[in-house]
């Protein structure tokens, strides 16, 4: 008797979402060349020490809180409940914003003559700001992303769940909770090495 088996059925993963988990594999690997090479020239003796200013900080929690409430809006979108998806999307879209203004406050602090910091003072706030200021790029990707997912939740369109629209949606807020904790590695990592 010969047995007869079955073939395996084969799960594939969309090819956007491939794409972007190559990319953030990608922007991982920058990131981790950027804090190696901060690590290797902060040996030298000429490196200047500075602060984390508290808008740095607040920032953090704004940017956790937005993804929080994005994952929120997303499970509010899944049940169909568009109503509250619409708030709550205007409502992380809006702290991402203020991230990105609690940032600007930052570095404003950060220039201004109590500490003296500019990208030409040392090596260190030469590092200092390619690590920020590249996150910085990615974050606005992030709200521009952001930003065509509100207008599509606008739309009169967006009464009834498409699987386009919940892998628009998948793809923005991945990308999302990615630069949240790209954040947090950031700042804990400039933390640890004051």
């Amino acid at each position: 008797m010969e047995m007869v088996t079955s073939p395996k059925k084969i799960r594939r993963v969309h090819p956007k979402k491939f794409a972007l988990w190559t990319a953030i594999v990608s922007m991982l690997m920058l990131f981790s060349a950027f804090t190696s090479a901060y690590i290797v020239r902060k040996a030298a003796s000429n490196w200047l020490s500075f602060p984390i200013v508290d808008e740095f900080f607040y920032s953090t929690g704004v940017i956790l809180s937005s993804s929080v409430i994005l994952h929120v809006a997303y499970k509010a979108f899944v049940a169909k409940n568009y109503a509250l998806y619409r708030l709550l999307l205007t409502v992380g879209l809006g702290l991402g914003v203020l991230f990105v203004a609690l940032q600007y406050m930052g570095w404003l602090t950060l220039n201004s003559d109590t500490y003296g910091i500019f990208i030409s003072t040392n090596q260190s706030s030469s590092f200092f700001v390619l690590l920020v200021g590249t996150h910085a790029l990615h974050v606005i990707g992030g709200i521009t992303a952001l930003m065509i997912s509100w207008i599509y939740a606008l739309k009169g369109s967006t009464k009834e769940w498409t699987p386009k629209g919940q892998l628009r949606l998948e793809l923005t807020f991945t990308y999302w909770h990615f630069v949240d904790i790209l954040w947090l590695y950031l700042l804990l990592f400039l933390w640890i090495q004051q």
